[in-house]
């Protein structure tokens, strides 16, 4: 039996992570607007669990990013494929990621990063290893480690 899955990071501000990582891969943040509404016109969700950020209502403490290609429930706007969600958490990150992202640039490794740095990621460490592989350690706006090939 296969499977379905998402991401899930823990972060200090779910939307503004979901911004860039959305920016970052090319995927679409989620907009739950649809659901939102009706939970709150129906009285089954109460208007502090709500964040409105550009236009969209969001679940506070919480924002995702699913890939514009996969199919989504057009009610609730969340994916049903490759999906990353965003939860807020109290406490600041602490030490090295035990499960990070592989960015492929498809060659085009400079430009990548270059392009991930203006969006507020910041380089690490350059790993050369020949045929095995060239990429960039970098971290995301909130110091989470992925890497750029």
């Amino acid at each position: 039996m296969t499977l379905t899955w998402k991401l899930v990071v823990d972060s200090a501000d779910a939307p503004a992570l979901a911004e860039f990582w959305a920016a970052a891969l090319g995927y679409e943040v989620e907009d739950p607007t649809a659901l939102i509404d009706t939970l709150l016109a129906d009285g089954r969700l109460p208007a502090a669990a709500v964040l409105d950020r550009d236009g969209r209502k969001l679940f506070r403490g919480y924002s995702a990013v699913r890939h514009p290609e996969d199919p989504y429930d057009p009610v609730s706007g969340i994916g049903k494929g490759r999906r990353i969600l965003f939860q807020h958490v109290p406490e600041p990150k602490q030490g090295k990621n035990r499960l990070h992202v592989d960015i492929h640039s498809d060659g085009e490794l400079a430009a990548v990063v270059e392009r991930l740095e203006k969006l507020g990621a910041t380089r690490v460490e350059e790993q050369d290893q020949g045929p095995a592989g060239h990429w960039w350690v970098m971290r995301d706006p909130e110091g989470n480690e992925f890497c750029v090939a």
